[in-house]
């Protein structure tokens, strides 16, 4: 490769630099929400597919390990939980409208749903090896 050539699977460490940034200027949550429930779910979206981002998942995983404590991780993995993964779809209210009423999301369609939940518990797992549910 040469110097010109960017090595998008290596892109996490800067997203780790960013998040300290973050978290100063926003707080935990949003460094969180960056960090976690956007990037690395991501990462881990493509790695499934890329061997070169699939080599860098460990070291992107422990770096989100030495940024986060395991209870800041284990937290905000709950509450995801809870918000995202076990939350029920807002209800019908305008039956006149039915085709715009549900917003698209992995909800609706039933593989990408299975996809999004088992990437999830991925996460749960390469953060907290060790949690006990």
């Amino acid at each position: 490769m040469s110097d010109s050539t960017i090595e998008f699977h290596k892109i996490w460490i800067d997203q780790c630099s960013a998040t300290e940034g973050i978290r100063d200027q926003f707080g935990l949550q949003n460094a969180l929400d960056y960090l976690i429930g956007e990037k690395l779910f991501t990462f881990l979206m493509v790695s499934e597919r890329d061997k070169d981002f699939a080599a860098e998942l460990p070291s992107f995983v422990a770096a989100i390990r030495s940024i986060f404590t395991p209870d800041e991780m284990r937290a905000y993995l709950d509450q995801l939980d809870r918000e995202k993964y076990l939350a029920p779809s807002e209800p019908v209210l305008d039956y006149d409208d039915l085709d715009n009423a549900f917003d698209e999301d992995w909800r609706e369609n039933p593989v990408m749903g299975a996809e999004e939940i088992l990437r999830f518990s991925r996460v749960r797992e390469l953060l907290i090896p060790f949690a006990v549910d």
